[in-house]
C-alpha cells in the first residue's frame, strides 16, 4: 500500500470524506515534489497566499544569513516574506539553524528572523498534522501568529514591538490540518478558518474591542472591507465557490450573505482593490494531464460574472505551477510560480513512505497585469511548497 492511501486512510477514520482532500493536500505539501504534482492534479488543487508591492528582490538561494537569531522585541523593519521549516527534507539540506515546523520572517532588507513565539506546525509523515498560520499585513510592518503561550492568536508590531492579544481562546486542538490566517491592514481584525470543520467554527476576531465573530469553516478568507464590516470568502472544494457576508457587527448579528456557486473550478486571487472582483484562472488539470490552466480574467464576487480572459505573456515555458496573491495595483496581482515536473496519476503509484519532508524547492513572483496579461519578474525565493510561504497582505484561496 502507498504512503496516500495509508494517508486517506487514516484521514477516513477521523474526519468526513468531505474533508479528505484539503487534508491530503495539508500533508502532500510535506512530501515528494513529484507526489504533490500528482495530488494536486487529481484534486485540482493549488494553493494562493497573499503578497504586495513591497517585496525586495531577493536571488534564489540567498535568504539565508549566516546567523539567523530570533525576531527582536522591536525595531524590525517592513517584511518582505516569511516562511516555514522542516529539517528533513528527502534531498538537498535543510536551512542552517533550522526549527521543525517553525516560522522565519525576511525583512525587505534581507534579514531574516526566527518567531519563536508562534506555535510550531507538525510534519505530516513524522510528527502529527496540525497547520500553525501566519499573516503579514498588507505593508508588511505587522503579524499575525498563533501564540503558543497564550494558547491564541496574536498580532505584533514590529517597529514598536507591541503585542495584541485576542479576547478569544482558541485550543491547539482546533489549528485543524490546513489553516488560512488573515491579517486587516491595521492590525485589527484577524481572520482564522481551517479544515477539518471539527465542531467549532471559524471565527473573525476584533483584536481592539475583544470581541469575536463566527464563520463558517471551509471558507477561505481572502478579502475584508476597512471598517471589519464585509468579509469575502472562498471556498475551492468540493466546488468553488464565493461568499460576501456583510453586516457582521454585532456579533449576534446574523449578518448578509450573498454565495455564488461556480460551474467550473479556478483559483482565486484575494479581493481586487476595487472590492468587488478577484482575478481568477480557471484549472483545466487532469489526474492524467496536470498543470493545464486557462486565461486569466476578472470575476465579480456577488455574481460570478467572468469578464474577458486575458492569455498570460512573459512567464518561463516551463512554469508549471500559478499560484494567485495579492494585488500590487488596480491592474496588477501576482503570481507566485514554479517549474517543478508534473507527474500524472499513472506516473506516480508505489511511491515509498512518507518519513521525509519535501525538498526546498525555488518559487518565483511575477506581477501579472490583468488588463494585458503581460507579467514582469518581483522575486525568487526558497520554500517547501505554497503552503510553507508567506507574503503580505490577504492570503488568496486554494
Amino acid at each position: 500500500m502507498t504512503w496516500l492511501r495509508n494517508v486517506l486512510v487514516d484521514l477516513a477514520d477521523d474526519s468526513p470524506q468531505v474533508d479528505l482532500a484539503e487534508r491530503t493536500i495539508a500533508a502532500h505539501d510535506r512530501r515528494r515534489r513529484a507526489v504533490i504534482s500528482y495530488l494536486a492534479a487529481a484534486m485540482v488543487v493549488v494553493v494562493a497566499l497573499g503578497v504586495t508591492t513591497a517585496i525586495r528582490l531577493l536571488p534564489d538561494g540567498h535568504q539565508e544569513a549566516a546567523s539567523i537569531g530570533d525576531l527582536p522585541a522591536r525595531g524590525v523593519g517592513p517584511l518582505s516574506h516569511a516562511y516555514r521549516t522542516f529539517c528533513k527534507p528527502n534531498s538537498g539540506k535543510a536551512p542552517s539553524g533550522c526549527r521543525d515546523g517553525g516560522w522565519r520572517v525576511v525583512t525587505r532588507s534581507g534579514k531574516t528572523y526566527h518567531v519563536p513565539e508562534a506555535l510550531p506546525s507538525l510534519a505530516p509523515g513524522r510528527t502529527g498534522l496540525r497547520a500553525s498560520p501566519l499573516a503579514i499585513s498588507r505593508d508588511g510592518r505587522k503579524i499575525a501568529y498563533y501564540s503558543a503561550r497564550e494558547d491564541t492568536f496574536q498580532v505584533r508590531d514590529l517597529a514598536s514591538g507591541q503585542k495584541t492579544t485576542a479576547a478569544t481562546k482558541v485550543p491547539q486542538s482546533q489549528l485543524g490540518s490546513v489553516s488560512r490566517l488573515m491579517l486587516s491592514d491595521d492590525g485589527r481584525f484577524v481572520a482564522f478558518s481551517k479544515v477539518p470543520d471539527l465542531k467549532d467554527p471559524a471565527v473573525l476576531i476584533d483584536m481592539r474591542d475583544g470581541v469575536a465573530r463566527e464563520l463558517p469553516n471551509r471558507w477561505v478568507p481572502i478579502g475584508l472591507s476597512q471598517d471589519g464590516a464585509t468579509i469575502t470568502l472562498a471556498e475551492y472544494s468540493p466546488r468553488s465557490r464565493l461568499r460576501t457576508i456583510s453586516n457582521l457587527w454585532p456579533s449576534s448579528s446574523k449578518g448578509d450573505t450573498t454565495s455564488v456557486i461556480l460551474p467550473v473550478d479556478y483559483f482565486f486571487s484575494p479581493l481586487a482593490p476595487d472590492g468587488k472582483t478577484v482575478a481568477v484562472i480557471e484549472n483545466r488539470g487532469t489526474a492524467e494531464k496536470p498543470c493545464r490552466y486557462g486565461d486569466l480574467a476578472l470575476m465579480d464576487t456577488l455574481t460570478g460574472e467572468k469578464r474577458k480572459p486575458t492569455a498570460v505573456s512573459g512567464l518561463p515555458s516551463d512554469v508549471s505551477r500559478i499560484s494567485l496573491r495579492t494585488w500590487l495595483s488596480a491592474d496588477e496581482v501576482t503570481a507566485l510560480t514554479t517549474s517543478e515536473r508534473c507527474r500524472s496519476a499513472s506516473e506516480a503509484v508505489n511511491d515509498e513512505p512518507a518519513v521525509n519532508d519535501p525538498p526546498y524547492q525555488t518559487m518565483t513572483a511575477y506581477a501579472v497585469n490583468v488588463r494585458t496579461g503581460k507579467a514582469r519578474k518581483l522575486a525568487t525565493y526558497r520554500a517547501q511548497g505554497f503552503f510553507d510561504i508567506v507574503l503580505p497582505g490577504p492570503p488568496g484561496a486554494l
